[in-house]
């Protein structure tokens, strides 16, 4: 049986996941074993870039965290070594990053994900890690709404010209 010490440090690590989960919008597990640390300091800088939290967690830690979080789909995939990326406020960040490291090294593989407390298919996480940033997204937003306003702007000028040049002729 393990000491108080122990079991009040896990009981820790289980309410700081729960927290984690909770609070994220995404969050995608993934089997991370046979990558080389060079590789793995790479992944993690890239997903701490996008505002990714990536931790190497226990599997029983997980599952109680995940229950406690309401992601009760999560255990099914608890096995072997696991890894999870969150995210509080990008939904395709941590699905976009590894689904990309996932296809070029073999060991490395996805197992599910989840989007606002919902669980997710490997197929919609597959999708949603085709989407572009956000920052990308809403740029092109703003030029749609952008445009009309850019071709109103351009043909109020044509006939500003148009009258300038018939002034001047």
């Amino acid at each position: 049986m393990p000491s108080e010490k122990i079991l009040e440090q896990k009981k820790q690590a289980v309410s700081e996941l729960t927290d984690t989960l909770k609070g994220s919008c995404a969050g995608v597990l993934v089997d991370y074993k046979g990558i080389s640390v060079a590789d793995d300091t790479k992944l993690r800088a890239e997903l701490r870039e996008a505002g990714v939290k990536y931790t190497v967690v226990k599997n029983t830690l997980l599952s109680f965290a995940a229950k406690n979080a309401g992601l009760d789909g999560l255990q099914e995939v608890l096995t072997g070594t696991t890894a999870i990326a969150t995210s509080a406020d990008d939904h395709v960040a941590a699905a976009r990053i590894l689904s990309k490291y996932a296809n070029t090294h073999k060991n490395f593989s996805i197992k599910t994900g989840f989007i606002d407390g919902e669980i997710i298919s490997l197929e919609k996480l597959a999708a949603l890690s085709k989407l572009p940033s956000r920052d990308v997204l809403l740029a092109t937003v703003c030029n749609v709404f952008n445009a009309p306003i850019a071709a109103f702007a351009r043909g109020i000028q044509a006939i500003v010209d148009k009258q300038n040049e018939e002034a001047t002729a």
